[in-house]
């Protein structure tokens, strides 16, 4: 069953996985306002990545929740490998070229951008807070790690930028 972006941005809210600091009544209210604006633009087919990346985040998060998901002994998805993924995909820059989303049988979740063999950068998101990336460009070569803190690293986007741009 697949449901729409906004309910699991609802329910990404509603667990506070999109933590802020906001104290005063003005800075709750700004807080609200710019969420609901990022998001209205990120379902935007010409701007954002459109709401059917989210419900392909949910839809394979949901499928692989339980453990052996694969027929075999792949951990489960947790609910903080869903909730760091579904911050990562929010936290794209407008305009990017939205990801296919797949798990790894150690439950972590996988975004691929994919142009060609040869062209491609695959990351994934795991529930401790750490993405590792994964990516080839021609001949070249380039895989490592960065914690994540609600900001894409900017090697990963620069990395997803080479994807199309070659």
């Amino acid at each position: 069953m697949t449901l729409p972006a906004e309910i699991t941005l609802s329910v990404a809210l509603a667990s506070g996985s999109i933590a802020s600091r906001a104290a005063s009544p003005t800075a709750r209210y700004i807080l609200a306002e710019s969420r609901q604006t990022r998001e209205r633009l990120q379902k935007s087919i010409y701007l954002g990545l459109g709401s059917e990346v989210f419900n392909e985040l949910f839809d394979v998060s949901e499928n692989c929740k339980q453990a052996g998901w694969d027929g075999d002994s792949a951990e489960a998805v947790s609910h903080d490998a869903f909730l760091n993924a579904f911050r990562f995909l929010e936290s794209l820059p407008f305009g990017i070229q939205k990801p296919s989303v797949g798990v790894e049988p150690d439950g972590h979740i996988t975004l691929e951008w994919y142009k060609a063999p040869r062209h491609t950068v695959s990351v994934s998101v795991s529930p401790d807070g750490f993405v590792y990336y994964s990516a080839l460009m021609g001949l070249r070569k380039s895989n490592g790690s960065e914690p994540f803190f609600g900001e894409v690293p900017k090697m990963i986007l620069e990395l997803i930028g080479k994807v199309y741009a070659e």
